[in-house]
């Protein structure tokens, strides 16, 4: 019986310092059966060309240049519309998988007839070295739960496209990876979580996270723009976001033993 394909959806913004370890990162995995879509979101650095000699080298690994700067959520569009993959994952260019990452999510999607999954991640700094820090997922999580905070991470969530169709990300800046896991779960029932690390996740000076206040400004325009949420209502949700932040997110978190 054939292996399914799976299509893994990197946006590349300036990514040189970076790329080369993410593709070699799905390059190493034990799961062979994959095409790796790239979409430049219109670099000004040498990742192009970075990206093109990997392609050259490996044939499942396929370059979309984009001429303008989009933003990630219509490069990761870009990128899905044309993936051909039963299960479509995703990996942002400065981020990195664990080898058996691929192999356990889709044994476990086979096996269990799971639509979408979802996995716990380390925390690296931007030179590749360790925090000592594990996000871990939850092991299930419904679109009620989803509303209040996004509890997918991006860089180790899969869904079946083959069941669910192609799902998009709405075109906001910010955010648009939340929209997308949201539409995947209303559409599931549910996101089933791996409780073992299966990636690196790199924490970046530059990231919403390291913000709070942006980070909260980001949430509430996601309410209003990506969901149609009214004022009160937004403002409810927010709300919502940071009770859970305090009382569940918070102790996500957990410090790896030496």
């Amino acid at each position: 019986m054939a292996k399914p394909l799976v299509s893994i959806i990197t946006p590349t913004y300036n990514s040189e310092k970076f790329i080369s370890e993410t593709i070699q990162s799905v390059q190493n995995q034990t799961y062979p059966y994959w095409e790796m879509l790239i979409a430049d979101d219109a670099s000004s650095d040498d990742t192009r060309a970075i990206v093109s000699k990997f392609q050259q080298e490996d044939s499942r690994i396929k370059l979309i240049p984009l001429t303008k700067n989009r933003g990630a959520g219509y490069a990761r569009n870009k990128a899905i519309n044309m993936s051909s993959g039963r299960y479509i994952a995703f990996l942002d260019g400065d981020d990195c998988w664990k080898p058996e990452k691929l192999e356990k999510q889709v044994t476990l999607m086979e096996d269990k007839n799971i639509t979408v999954c979802f996995s716990s991640y380390d925390l690296m700094d931007e030179n590749s070295n360790p925090l000592g820090k594990t996000i871990t997922a939850l092991e299930e999580v419904d679109y009620a739960k989803m509303l209040k905070s996004n509890y997918v991470g991006n860089l180790t969530g899969m869904y079946n496209a083959e069941v669910l169709g192609k799902v998009y990300m709405p075109l906001i800046r910010k955010r648009q990876d939340w929209g997308l896991w949201l539409s995947c779960i209303k559409e599931a029932g549910k996101a089933v979580g791996i409780l073992e690390s299966l990636a690196y996740y790199r924490v970046r000076k530059d990231s919403i996270s390291a913000n709070k206040f942006n980070l909260l400004k980001h949430n509430y325009n996601f309410y209003r723009k990506a969901l149609n949420f009214g004022v009160l209502k937004s403002s409810g949700y927010l709300t919502r976001f940071l009770i859970e932040h305090f009382l569940v997110k918070s102790k996500q978190t957990t410090t790896q033993k030496s």
